[in-house]
């Protein structure tokens, strides 16, 4: 392949070519209907259906049943295994998990998200950790090896 420069660059196919302009004689090919057909509900002006409309067919999203309940009230926290703060401990010898700390590890993705703290995994060594919530078991785990269980705000 040759070597891009000024002297050989191209456009991309189809950057090049004109709009469509509808309505402007015969001769376009998209004169008289202006791509709209003969007759019918989408040749007239101001036609516009809603979305999910089947011409007049019950639609898709009316037929199927509604299922369930969605609570507007709802918290979502972002977990964090204790499994994961040893393997931490272990690699880094960090003994204080502040949600700063938490954030720059990766161990929560999104930045202003709540925390929860599970017991999954054992945890060896005291460390200090601050989240917004934890399990009851969590907490015993973490006061049992020696380290704090902070709760914010």
């Amino acid at each position: 392949m040759a070597i891009r420069n000024l002297s050989n660059l191209r456009a991309p196919k189809k950057a090049n070519e004109n709009k469509k302009r509808v309505g402007r004689g015969m001769g376009s090919g998209m004169g008289k209907t202006s791509t709209r057909g003969h007759k019918g509900q989408g040749s007239r002006s101001g036609s516009s259906l809603m979305r999910g409309f089947e011409g007049g067919q019950m639609p898709l999203h009316r037929r199927l049943p509604k299922r369930g309940f969605t609570n507007i009230f709802r918290v979502e926290y972002q977990v964090l295994g204790l499994d994961r703060v040893a393997e931490i401990v272990a690699a880094e010898n960090v003994s204080e998990f502040t949600l700063e700390k938490i954030i720059d590890l990766g161990l929560l993705r999104k930045k202003g998200a709540l925390l929860k703290v599970l017991n999954n995994g054992e945890i060896k060594t005291a460390v200090t950790i601050h989240a917004h919530k934890f399990s009851k078991t969590a907490q015993e785990a973490i006061e049992k090896a020696g380290g704090k269980a902070i709760l914010i705000g």
